[in-house]
């Protein structure tokens, strides 16, 4: 097993033996509750008492409940009590909360009073509601949150008698309390106190969340008999109550709200008709759709734009033609929404018109088929891009060819290369280029496919051949190797330079030790160039062995004769992290076309020669190198990384590269 193995291996086992532990200690045995409850009574620590409260929480019983409700008024224990006391599930606690009220002041008091809603303590409602009245604001807030998490009607009548006369800075808190009662009795079967407590805050000059919350509940809470009041605050000239009657419409579940809300939906302004539209989409009534084709059609564009947004959530197929209509809309934002949502809307009629569409006469129509046939993913249609793949019009081929690609598969080769032969201009060569590679990036084994290639190769053109050498290099394998080798030298030089180019992007390194051969070979200064960068391009590959890469720079440095050469070399380098490479960038930095390129290279090899050396001693020629450049550029990112190098080693960076041969040999953290 390697060492990282190892290491992960312990990692998990050290994070489980943790996890273990943490179980342990987060649910404790039953049995330790008397420690616990000694803890309680004892002299011990603030923490440890918390702790214990912590704990009884989860094992807690009747027998915990009077330790614990003897810290209530202690103010920096009572919170732990009260977590401990909230989940035993004995009457007890109850009585012992109450029992407290009369005695706590301050904070202590305002969490107990918050305990006794948590445990909806009914018989404490007689109690909380005397203390709505309370002079203390915090105390008056946290009975009415109390009474409305009890939410019975005994605690609804008393927020409610109160809500009238409650100074302003409490109703906010009375109010919500009230939400909550209501939300509860209607939940229990009793919707008729609900509607009251909903009326009676609508009427209140409250805060929006207040009116517009008591709206909703009225109104739904009304069940059918609400629909009314949905049409009178639809029509409301308050937004807050007419977005609040929107949004609710958006919830009921009866069809009359799309009638409702399509009834308005003219007279209102532009931003309250946008609201409207929104919601008729989100509710998906088809009823809702001769309203939103009228809105698609005619009014302020914003308006116009949500309602052909909306038409694809309700997903029906008569907005199909709409939408087609709306394409030659003289603005463009128009034809655009329309698009897209011809490209959203579901369904095969939806298809059905899009391939209409491509048999148009109109080339802009059949153009923007075809880019709906490949946001629809409309497989089906490959043989009718097929057949406009032969167009008469050069951008409908083009586009064809393009959709081929991206919706089709190893199947279609045949057809696309039968088509790929017949090509010249060079737009629609490289559609079809990109077509057929994407088609063998879906294949299981794209080299199968290298022969259907190959064997055209003496027929095709010199564009062709270009295309095809292309298409080679992404497939990649020893006969597509092969067979793109064959080619160059060619006495067409643009198949020979189109041949060498292929291999120079070649799908993995097989292609190197030719384009090695070929540099020495070739007489030709431009291919010898050529051949020479794609070679280095290759030694630069980070996915290569280090080993390979270094070897690789040292084959070409011999054949390097420019600066451009030489720095593709250094970034080759770069990526080389051995000391053998370094001294390689070294002998660049005297030479100021390359100084700069041999500055980073140096730099980025002693970064991962540290890297790799970072419990061992750092040579030498590392700390040297990295002075050199120092003295070398002013580049200030490289000068920063070089510094960081040698003060991570321990070496003052201060010092010029002539100080240091003066002076002492210093080693590393001295």
């Amino acid at each position: 097993m390697s060492k990282s193995k190892v290491n992960l291996a312990l990692l998990i086992a050290m994070l489980l033996a943790v996890a273990v532990q943490t179980f342990a200690q987060t649910v404790p045995p039953k049995e330790h509750e008397a420690k616990l409850i000694a803890v309680l009574k004892s002299d011990a620590s603030q923490k440890e008492k918390a702790d214990a409260c912590r704990q009884l929480a989860v094992i807690g019983t009747k027998d915990a409940i009077a330790p614990l409700a003897a810290l209530l008024g202690d103010e920096k224990l009572s919170h732990m009590a009260r977590y401990a006391l909230e989940p035993i599930q004995d009457p007890s606690v109850d009585e012992a909360l109450r029992d407290a009220l009369g005695k706590l002041k301050g904070r202590p008091l305002v969490g107990v009073i918050g305990s006794i809603g948590v445990r909806r303590d009914a018989q404490a409602v007689g109690v909380l509601t005397k203390m709505l009245q309370d002079s203390d604001a915090e105390l008056a807030q946290a009975a009415a949150r109390a009474l409305g998490k009890i939410g019975n009607s005994a605690a609804a009548k008393a927020l409610q008698a109160a809500l009238p006369n409650a100074p302003s800075a409490n109703q906010l808190a009375l109010c919500e309390g009230l939400f909550r009662c209501a939300e509860a009795l209607a939940a229990e079967g009793r919707p008729e106190i609900a509607i009251e407590i909903y009326d009676q805050l609508r009427s209140l000059k409250a805060p929006h969340q207040v009116r517009g919350g008591a709206l909703r509940g009225a109104i739904l809470d009304r069940g059918k008999e609400g629909l009314p009041l949905l049409r009178q605050y639809l029509s409301s000239d308050d937004y807050i109550l007419f977005s609040a009657a929107v949004q609710t419409a958006g919830e009921s579940p009866y069809a009359e709200a799309t009638e409702a809300l399509t009834a308005v939906l003219k007279s209102l302004p532009a931003d309250n008709q946008i609201l409207v539209i929104q919601t008729l989409g989100k509710r998906g009534d088809k009823a809702a759709l001769p309203a939103l084709f009228t809105a698609a059609k005619d009014g302020e564009k914003s308006v116009r734009l949500a309602a052909i947004r909306a038409l694809p959530e309700i997903g029906h197929p008569s907005a199909v033609p709409v939408l087609v209509g709306l394409l030659a809309d003289a603005d463009r934002q128009i034809s655009e929404a329309a698009q897209e949502g011809l490209a959203a809307l579901p369904g095969q009629e939806a298809d059905a018109v899009v391939m209409a569409m491509l048999n148009s006469s109109q080339t802009a129509q059949r153009l923007v088929a075809l880019e709906l046939i490949g946001r629809r993913r409309m497989t089906t249609s490959i043989p009718a891009l097929l057949k406009a793949a032969r167009d008469a019009d050069p951008q409908v081929r083009s586009a064809a060819i393009k959709m081929v690609g991206e919706l089709g598969g190893p199947a279609e080769l045949p057809a696309l290369l039968d088509l790929f032969m017949g090509l010249e201009q060079s737009q629609e060569l490289a559609a079809a280029e990109q077509a057929l590679i994407a088609v063998l990036a879906g294949a299981d084994n794209p080299q199968s496919h290298a022969e259907k290639f190959t064997s055209l190769l003496t027929q095709a053109t010199g564009v062709q051949k270009s295309s095809l050498f292309r298409v080679l290099g992404t497939v990649g394998g020893s006969d597509a190797l092969r067979a793109v080798c064959t080619w160059v030298g060619d006495s067409d030089a643009q198949v020979n330079t189109a041949a060498i180019r292929a291999l120079c992007a070649w799908k993995d390194a097989d292609a190197a030790p030719i384009l090695l051969r070929l540099a020495e070979k070739f007489r030709n200064p431009n291919d010898k160039t050529l051949c020479l960068r794609g070679y280095l391009g290759f030694a630069a590959r980070r996915d290569l062995p280090a080993s390979q890469r270094l070897s690789m720079c040292h084959q070409a440095a011999g054949l390097i004769q420019r600066d451009d050469e030489r720095k593709l070399l250094l970034s080759a380098l770069a990526t080389v992290p051995a000391l053998e490479a370094l001294s390689m960038a070294e002998t660049h930095l005297d030479n100021p076309a390359t100084k700069e390129e041999a500055c980073l290279a140096v730099v980025s090899i002693s970064e991962q020669i540290v890297e790799q050396k970072s419990t061992e001693v750092i040579p030498d020629q590392v700390r040297d190198a990295l002075q050199k450049v120092l003295q070398a550029t002013d580049n200030k990112d490289v000068i920063s990384r070089a510094r960081a190098i040698l003060k991570k080693v321990g070496v003052p960076t201060t010092r010029t590269s002539q100080s240091r041969k003066r002076g002492p040999k210093r080693t590393a953290g001295k």
